[in-house]
């Protein structure tokens, strides 16, 4: 029998808060993700990842049983997210970078043109068997140079605003746009627009996002 429904998450204990989502706890394997503000389409995501996983990208696995339109049932993963690790000093910045540069690497190899366009510190979960991309409710078909965008946007938005995290984003973001980087000036421009665009951006975040493309772009040389 599936879980989905406003039943899902009655009576577990919450793991986590996002900007749009919560995730619950099923048992020791499972999680529940419910998207509070039906910004995404669960059940189309879980079907993406299943194709991804399939190709060998490291996603969770999914109960496509199970998942609904606001509900998506995946695997557990053990182990902090990158930004955690970074925090407990388990990891430096330009190693972090580095990992996200190879993750966009390796997904946009996946036959089909997929982008990600979250990817970042707090949606790469590291485990004993290596980093997990999770949160694709961005995802679609389109250009890597899109993606490598939104990543550097994100870092440079975090480095102009970020205040405790701002150097360390900073470093992050070199790291990430070392050569080979698939980033373009295109993909930037459509990564700001988009950012702006975003409802859970800040005002302060928002405003500060034509310095973030200058910052971007002073590591693109």
């Amino acid at each position: 029998m599936g879980i989905t429904g406003s039943a899902g998450s009655a009576g577990r204990r919450l793991l986590g808060s996002g900007r749009a989502s919560d995730v619950y706890e099923i048992d020791e394997a499972w999680v529940l993700r419910h998207d509070r503000e039906g910004y995404s389409d669960a059940r189309a995501e879980a079907e993406l990842m299943e194709r991804l996983r399939a190709h060998g990208y490291p996603v969770p696995r999914v109960r496509l049983a199970d998942c609904s339109r606001s509900e998506l049932v995946m695997e557990r993963l053990y182990g902090p997210t990158m930004l955690a690790a970074f925090v407990a000093g388990r990891t430096d910045p330009r190693e972090a970078g580095q990992t996200l540069a190879r993750l966009l690497r390796q997904l946009h190899a996946v036959p089909g043109r997929v982008v990600h366009l979250d990817l970042h510190p707090e949606n790469v979960m590291l485990t004993a068997d290596g980093p997990y991309v999770i949160d694709w409710a961005n995802a679609e078909e389109g250009d890597p140079g899109l993606d490598w965008g939104m990543s550097a946007v994100i870092l440079a938005q975090v480095a102009l605003v970020g205040e405790r995290f701002a150097t360390p984003a900073r470093a992050m973001l070199a790291a990430l746009l070392t050569d080979p980087s698939g980033l373009t000036e295109d993909g930037l421009t459509e990564a700001r627009r988009r950012r702006a665009a975003n409802p859970t951006m800040s005002a302060r975040e928002v405003e500060v996002l034509g310095e973030a493309g200058e910052l971007v772009r002073s590591f693109m040389a």
